[in-house]
């Protein structure tokens, strides 16, 4: 009997602890809020809120506890005739602060003239951060839309972008998507250097980076499903399987089960109304051996799905979903829900992280803001026009 019991224990569902956040108003006067990074930006060790709003590149100086101001401060703005629509923040120099690039030109439906959608720039910083910082113009590829920087070796970063469509793409048929990885020179003024990351992808949309195995790896959601690239040899090469392949996949994430199994979140399809899981995925230690077959969708009821954050918010040993939408409904509802496993996630939760407050989800970060040890999430809403922090109030 006592056999029994213990094994009824461990198989059982993780739902003990019920997820509270309180909400924070960063800024309620935002102009679309397309996308969110998380660094610190002013050397104080602790965590900045980066947006990457309409016209201006802001930041959010971490007042160091919750309920207090955020201070915002304009690095760039106009940088184009167009729309930012992306920012990467990273420290590439160990030198405690972030290195800044950010994506502009946002003009989704030119597909045949560079000149006229997308744009890529470093942010050179200034001596005093709160002031204006230098915007660098790089090379850029048409539809410019999602960016983050990836190590691909010890002390090496590539900025990875990420278009939306390919040269003279139509319906998402054309040539691929072109993805490139820049790596910054020492003087960010000179010429950077390129490498191709991928070419064969349509209607690529967001990607998760893996660095937590023996080579870096991405995994790049588009119209084809998820695939996958690793940084081997000193070059981008695909790995054989795809994850969802057929399905359509906008969003990304990898969690970890508490054997530290990798599994995959999606929205699918782009902009799409499902949250879906994938298991059964390899070690961190056996990367090739990627299994992820087995889907199960825990909602259907999204509206153009656009954000997603996945980590253990809760502590369970086994990683939670984050997910946000950007249009109401058929229960006229946007928001933020937190899906909360079983240890074999076979049953998933749902709750609601904001009943109190609307936000129509343009992008969705986790981060420790406070330094207590637990993630708290950072939201961004495009109808909404607002910046909010779910502060964790996990004990």
């Amino acid at each position: 009997m006592k056999k029994l019991l213990a094994l009824l224990l461990l198989a059982g569902p993780l739902f003990a602890q019920k997820p509270t956040f309180k909400l924070q108003v960063v800024d309620n006067q935002i102009d679309i809020g397309y996308g969110v990074a998380i660094g610190d930006v002013d050397g104080d060790r602790k965590p900045d809120i980066l947006l990457a709003d309409q016209k201006e590149i802001v930041w959010y100086r971490n007042p160091g506890k919750p309920g207090d101001t955020w201070k915002r401060y304009v690095m760039a703005q106009n940088l184009t005739p167009q729309d930012n629509v992306c920012l990467a923040a990273r420290d590439l120099d160990g030198d405690g602060k972030v290195e800044v690039a950010v994506g502009a030109g946002w003009n989704p439906s030119e597909t045949n003239d560079t000149t006229k959608s997308g744009a890529v720039f470093y942010l050179i910083r200034p001596t005093d951060p709160t002031k204006n910082w230098e915007a660098v113009r790089l090379h850029h590829e048409i539809t410019t839309h999602r960016m983050r920087w990836a190590r691909v070796a010890p002390n090496r970063y590539q900025l990875i972008v990420v278009p939306l469509h390919g040269l003279g793409n139509k319906n998402g048929e054309g040539r691929g998507v072109k993805i490139l990885g820049y790596e910054k020179p020492q003087n960010p003024r000179d010429p950077w250097r390129m490498q191709l990351v991928d070419s064969t992808m349509h209607l690529t949309h967001n990607f998760e980076i893996w660095e937590d195995g023996p080579e870096t790896r991405l995994l790049i959601g588009s119209k084809e499903g998820g695939k996958t690239v690793a940084f081997r040899g000193g070059k981008w090469t695909p790995v054989e399987r795809w994850i969802g392949a057929g399905n359509g996949m906008g969003e990304v994430r990898r969690g970890f089960q508490t054997n530290k199994t990798p599994f995959v979140a999606a929205v699918e399809p782009m902009h799409g109304n499902k949250l879906v899981v994938y298991k059964n995925g390899s070690t961190a230690s056996a990367p090739d051996k990627l299994t992820y077959e087995v889907q199960q969708t825990l909602t259907a009821q999204m509206n153009q799905g656009h954000a997603l954050a996945v980590g253990d918010f809760l502590k369970l040993g086994v990683d939670q979903i984050a997910v946000g939408w950007r249009n109401p409904n058929a229960e006229k509802k946007v928001g933020v829900r937190l899906f909360v496993p079983d240890k074999t996630l076979q049953t998933w939760q749902e709750h609601s992280l904001d009943d109190s407050v609307m936000m129509a989800t343009e992008d969705l970060q986790a981060a420790d803001l406070d330094g207590d040890g637990d993630l708290d999430l950072i939201a961004s809403g495009r109808a909404t026009l607002n910046l909010l922090i779910y502060w964790n109030q996990l004990k």
